[in-house]
């Protein structure tokens, strides 16, 4: 029978865990308990990608069990979101949890339909095993900081393999193209698996321009090396257009879209984590070999590959002049931004391209 709970010191802090015997990953017998120590034995790591930042819970309080499905947008709207009957076993906290310790700090960020909300912001490793006690694997941070929300400090470049194509693709465009345009703009890039197919690559940039421009800036890094390999790299939107290549998810980049931080946990059987690398690592690297039971070896042994991505910050002149040209020597505007989002200066038609040819 489970136990009814433990206490853990994280920290100053007193972190209570429900339930610690709890199956979380019944496959490989991962618990509760487990989750949260996995959590607090790489804190340092997790915290540096979250720390300060607003940041949305993707919980599975019920565990990740076979059949478990993530609340959908209709599910919000119907308020059929969260975990219990008749709801769904997982879905994204973007308000702090009611009954959250005082001393869990928040930052208040704008939706882009204009609504506000006080979203966790981690100040201490205590706050990520709390959020671990609520089942929350993976945690979304915005790039921003709580005393700047609306100026990014933080390019992400996304890297994801379409149908077709797969984790080593996204290695080779890591490697090639990216990294090839990253030395051009002079830019620091630190690169990590995305816990599940893709890579992703963050460059910290000075906290001046605004979620449109970075969006932006990354459309035209995209762009970029979609002309230098375009038999392997698309920029398209539409998923009909994408074919066998690997996208460049540039809308990462908008208000309100984030990507799974490093060290955090995936909904998936084995307990992937999202796994920070060096460039050096990222030829040899399968995704499958880091879990919450292999990452607390790994980071007690070499610590954080991403230890120095707060030592400098770059301009995003350099791509946003790259922009500039793009709509001037290759009549290149805007791309379609998510569903979800009010029609944006500039956007071109929100409409996939074979339903625009069938209502013409």
């Amino acid at each position: 029978m489970a136990s009814p709970h433990i206490e853990i010191p994280v920290g100053d802090r007193i972190v209570k865990v429900s339930n610690p015997d709890k199956p979380y990953f019944p496959e490989c017998g991962y618990t509760k308990r487990q989750l949260v120590e996995y959590f607090i034995a790489v804190g340092d790591g997790i915290l540096r990608a979250t720390r300060d930042r607003p940041t949305t819970l993707e919980r599975w309080p019920g565990g990740v069990f076979e059949g478990a499905k993530m609340a959908t947008r209709e599910d919000y709207a119907r308020g059929q979101a969260g975990f219990g009957a008749g709801k769904s076993d997982a879905f994204y906290q973007k308000r702090i949890p009611k009954g959250a310790p005082d001393w869990v700090r928040t930052a208040r960020i704008a939706f882009p339909s204009g609504r506000t909300a006080d979203e966790v912001m981690p100040t201490e490793v205590a706050t990520i095993a709390w959020a671990a006690n609520l089942g929350t694997l993976t945690f979304h941070p915005w790039p921003v900081r709580g005393d700047d929300v609306d100026h990014p400090d933080e390019l992400r470049i996304d890297l994801d393999p379409q149908p077709g194509t797969d984790f080593s693709d996204a290695v080779r465009v890591a490697l090639g193209p990216a990294r090839d345009l990253l030395d051009e703009l002079g830019y620091t890039g630190f690169v990590k698996t995305s816990g599940k197919g893709g890579v992703h690559i963050y460059v910290r940039i000075e906290p001046r321009w605004t979620f449109t421009e970075v969006r932006r800036a990354a459309l035209a890094f995209g762009r970029e090396i979609e002309r230098r390999v375009p038999a392997e790299v698309t920029t398209r939107w539409w998923k009909e257009e994408r074919g066998e290549q690997v996208f460049v998810d540039f809308n990462q980049n908008a208000r309100d879209r984030t990507i799974a931080s490093a060290y955090s946990v995936r909904p998936l059987p084995y307990a992937p984590v999202s796994a920070p690398l060096t460039w050096d690592e990222l030829p040899d690297a399968d995704p499958r070999d880091f879990t919450i039971a292999t990452m607390p070896a790994r980071f007690a042994e070499i610590g954080d590959p991403h230890a120095a991505i707060d030592d400098r910050s770059f301009s995003l002149e350099p791509l946003l002049e790259m922009a500039d040209r793009d709509e001037k020597d290759h009549d290149l505007g805007d791309a379609p931004y998510p569903p979800n989002y009010p029609k944006m200066e500039g956007e071109p038609k929100r409409v996939q391209p074979s339903k625009a040819r069938h209502d013409t």
